[in-house]
């Protein structure tokens, strides 16, 4: 029988024939990303309680992140307890406040198609971009992982995601994201969201992770693309030589989906989500009456490079609105450096924007950016849930990183088509 590209990279890593969805199979893990949010700090205390050390630290890979650079004595203390972590279990492959963990496994090569992954938050579905399984779990099953190299897994059913035609300019994947928390809701549980169509083959890897990463947004297990031509070059960009079997790892013809659902990305306007949930989504028009006290361009989802240069696109000869702050936190230290290389970064801060560290940030709360009691942002990143980005009386819009740098310049929620050639 025809399969899913999800029941493929379950039925190798569990080592049966085939699966099917609602099957629980036992997986062995082929990577786990750890995270100083939840990795080191949680897991080590139940490792010591066990006396047992991890399976394999050559498949462990740890980024601090969250709490990077530290800003109080309780954030340099989880980031020392992550540093010993990776020293007395010899982790190789430790980012050390190089970037957001999601994105430097895509920059450093790491995930590649067919593999099964796990991670240490829910964005960790961010990974399905390069056609591998990449799922998150929380502390307690990771423990479970770091101990045994395996996790046990309810196969989901997968509901494919067709997008046909080309963006208006101005339009990229983030108003995907949007558009689907709303028309497909936020109650995905046990499903695998898998994108296809000729707009997604038109996309970058970059762009890809957008989708998959969002896939947490719908409450899907995860998201994922099928490998083709952009995933290996990808790969090669990354210093990585492809598989021979890598394209290989996509779903088959008359695979049996729970879902299909078929959308047009030609006509797609420019997306927000109001406060305070990405389901809260509709056309930008329906919001530019609202005036911004901060842009954040920031977050694994929205200010990678490509991002970044979305932004210096819109701001380009332009100046940030009197009485609104945009601040950008690029995704990693490379995608910052090559910024500034590049010159995205004099014109992104030419216009008044303020710089910050690299890392998670203010997306959760967490180091520069936090937002006062009934301030308005309109953000790059993932979530706007109450209390999210600092206070709980905050309102907090989601969109492109094309929206968020043209509301900047207006001072109010703007469409970015009217700044763009």
């Amino acid at each position: 029988m025809p399969r899913t590209l999800t029941e493929k990279i379950l039925a190798r890593a569990s080592g049966h024939p085939r699966v099917s969805p609602g099957e629980i199979v036992t997986c062995r893990v082929d990577l786990a990303l750890l995270l100083d949010s939840g990795g080191p700090r949680r897991i080590w205390p139940r490792l010591k309680e066990l006396g047992v050390g991890v399976w394999d630290p050559e498949r462990i890979v740890l980024c601090s992140d969250h709490f990077t650079p530290a800003v109080d004595a309780e954030s340099a203390a989880i980031l020392k307890l992550t540093r010993e972590f990776a020293a007395h279990f010899s982790i190789r492959r430790f980012f050390d406040m190089r970037g957001i963990g999601h994105v430097l496994l895509a920059e450093q090569g790491l995930l590649t198609p067919g593999m099964f992954a796990v991670g240490g938050d829910s964005h960790s579905s961010m990974g399905g971009a390069f056609g591998c399984f990449m799922a998150g779990f929380g502390a307690i099953e990771l423990t479970g992982v770091l101990v045994t190299g395996e996790i046990w897994i309810q196969t989901p059913e997968t509901v494919r995601v067709n997008w046909s035609g080309h963006f208006a300019r101005g339009v990229v994947a983030k108003d995907i994201a949007l558009f689907l928390c709303r028309e497909l809701g936020m109650e995905n549980g046990g499903r695998v969201l898998e994108y296809g169509g000729e707009t997604v083959r038109n996309m970058s890897i970059w762009e890809r992770m957008v989708l998959t990463n969002m896939a947490a947004e719908l409450g899907a297990e995860t998201g994922l693309v099928e490998a083709d031509e952009v995933t290996l070059q990808a790969l090669r960009a990354a210093g990585r030589g492809p598989a021979t079997d890598a394209l290989d790892w996509r779903s088959d013809p008359g695979a049996r989906y729970a879902a299909v659902h078929d959308f047009s990305a030609t006509d797609l306007a420019p997306q927000i989500a109001a406060p305070h949930s990405p389901a809260n989504s509709g056309p930008v028009g329906s919001f530019d009456s609202v005036r911004v006290d901060q842009a954040y361009i920031g977050a694994c989802v929205g200010a990678k490079l490509s991002d970044l240069h979305m932004v210096a696109e819109v701001l380009k000869g332009r100046s940030v609105a009197r009485g609104t702050r945009l601040l950008v936190a690029p995704a990693s230290v490379s995608a910052m450096t090559a910024a500034a290389a590049d010159g995205t970064l004099a014109t992104i801060t030419a216009a008044g924007a303020y710089l910050l560290p690299t890392g998670c940030g203010a997306c959760a709360a967490l180091g520069a950016g936090v937002l006062a009691e009934n301030e308005v942002c309109i953000s790059s990143t993932n979530r706007n849930f109450r209390g999210r980005m600092g206070a709980n009386s905050a309102q907090v819009y989601l969109a492109s990183p094309y929206t968020v740098a043209a509301s900047a310049v207006a001072g109010r929620i703007a469409d970015p088509r009217e700044f763009l050639p």
